[in-house]
Order: structure tokens, then C-alpha cells, then sequence
């Protein structure tokens, strides 16, 4: 069986790509002098929150996700990030490659809400692999690929909120379900407003004139669930 190591050297954003794109640059080895014709990979990302320190606004932040500081002992286990499938061409020994992977601003995401409510330092990540190998310097042998195989990487947390600025400026996401859509879409019309920063803002404006406080702490939700083993491919 060939012997195969993954090591992660960097991790950039793409700045052409269409929407949000991170760059995780690997270092893959095999056992000395094995050709290697093809390398299909299966990498499964995840967050590892119990890595780092957390000032008191990002654990505020991630009050939604792992509940209070004094569960975290508990909760602050790791979160999905992303599953992506990579072909590697033929090299011999050594050989390093990009791994793409699309992102998401929805905030209904474990790992976006993880990102943002982040201020500073890095994001420690665990990058985990299987899949197919073929090898052999005469005719092909296929092997497998270990599930034990993985990689670290800390990503600076400025890589990912430069990313989210370059597609959304100033932005933030929504989503709403189509009836609550519809009679948005349906008030705008009545009143004739022309963005939907203008029609968000004339909801807020009613419901101040009509002596609607704004709530002094924000509904919490039910701490989502996190993925704490490999998954199947």
C-alpha cells in the first residue's frame, strides 16, 4: 500500500472568482519513488472552535451556535465547513495542487455564522481525506486512499471577511420564505419605494412611529447540531 500525506501550506481567496472562493493550496506525498497516474480525492472540511481564544463580542456572536461560555466545555464541538471532491494529476513522490472551495454568506450556515461573528485571528481548520489512488510504474494498481489522512490549517479570519467585502460590500444576506417574500415584494409596490434597503427601512420607520420597541436581546435558537465524526462519502 502506498503511504500518502497531505499537508495544507496556504489558503487564499480567488479574487476572479464569481462568487465567494477559497484556495487551500496542498502538499501531497507518496512513498518515495511512486508514480502516481491519478489521485481522486474526497476532502470533508471542518471548524474546530475549541482551537482558539474567543474576546467577549465574538463569543457573543456565537451565542447562537454554542450557547453560553459556561456550556462551551460541552457545545464547542466541530462544524461542518464544506465537502469537496479534487482529481490530482500524475506526479511521482511529491506534487502540490489547489484545493476550490465555493463558500456561502447565509447566515443560516453553521460555519457563516461561525466566520462572522469572528473579529480577529484565525480560523482553525481541519481538513480530512479519502478516496482512490492509482498507481504503478507498469499497468495500474487502484488503492485506496486511508480515512486517517488529514491536514491542519489556521486561516486568517481577514482572508475570509476580504472575501465576503469584495462580493457583498457593506452587505449582509436574508432569506426569507416565499409568503413573507411576496408581501414584501407586494408592500414595496404600494409604496412605490425604489430598493429594498428603502423598503426595510420604511418597515423599521412604522414600526418605531408606532411605539414598537426594538428587542433588547435577540431570540436565541435551539444550538445547532455539529458534526463530531466522519461522514460517509
Amino acid at each position: 500500500m502506498t503511504e500518502f500525506a497531505f499537508t495544507c501550506t496556504g489558503v487564499r481567496a480567488d479574487p476572479y472568482a464569481a462568487g465567494p472562493t477559497l484556495v487551500f493550496r496542498l502538499r501531497i506525498t507518496a512513498s518515495a519513488e511512486t508514480r502516481v497516474h491519478a489521485l481522486a480525492l474526497r476532502c470533508q472540511i471542518r471548524i474546530e472552535p475549541a482551537r482558539r481564544g474567543y474576546e467577549q463580542a465574538e463569543a457573543d456572536g456565537l451565542h447562537d451556535l454554542f450557547g453560553d461560555r459556561s456550556r462551551w466545555g460541552n457545545t464547542l464541538q466541530p462544524v461542518q465547513f464544506a465537502q469537496v471532491s479534487l482529481m490530482v494529476p500524475s506526479f511521482t513522490t511529491e506534487t502540490e495542487v489547489d484545493l476550490v472551495v465555493p463558500c456561502t454568506y447565509d447566515l443560516d450556515v453553521a460555519a457563516a455564522r461561525y466566520f462572522d461573528a469572528l473579529q480577529d485571528g484565525e480560523v482553525p481548520l481541519l481538513l480530512l481525506f479519502s478516496g482512490t489512488a492509482f498507481t504503478g510504474d507498469s499497468g495500474f494498481n487502484v488503492e485506496p486512499v486511508p480515512w486517517d489522512r488529514e491536514a491542519s490549517c489556521r486561516m486568517p479570519v481577514a482572508v475570509w471577511k476580504d472575501m465576503i467585502e469584495q462580493h457583498f460590500p457593506g452587505c449582509g444576506w436574508i432569506r426569507l420564505p416565499r409568503d413573507a417574500m411576496k408581501a414584501l415584494l407586494a408592500f414595496r409596490s404600494r409604496q412605490a419605494l425604489p430598493s429594498w434597503e428603502a423598503t426595510v427601512q420604511a418597515l423599521i420607520d412604522l414600526a418605531g412611529a408606532a411605539g414598537t420597541p426594538p428587542p433588547e436581546r435577540p431570540v436565541r435558537r435551539p444550538v445547532l447540531p455539529r458534526v463530531t465524526e466522519r461522514t460517509a462519502p
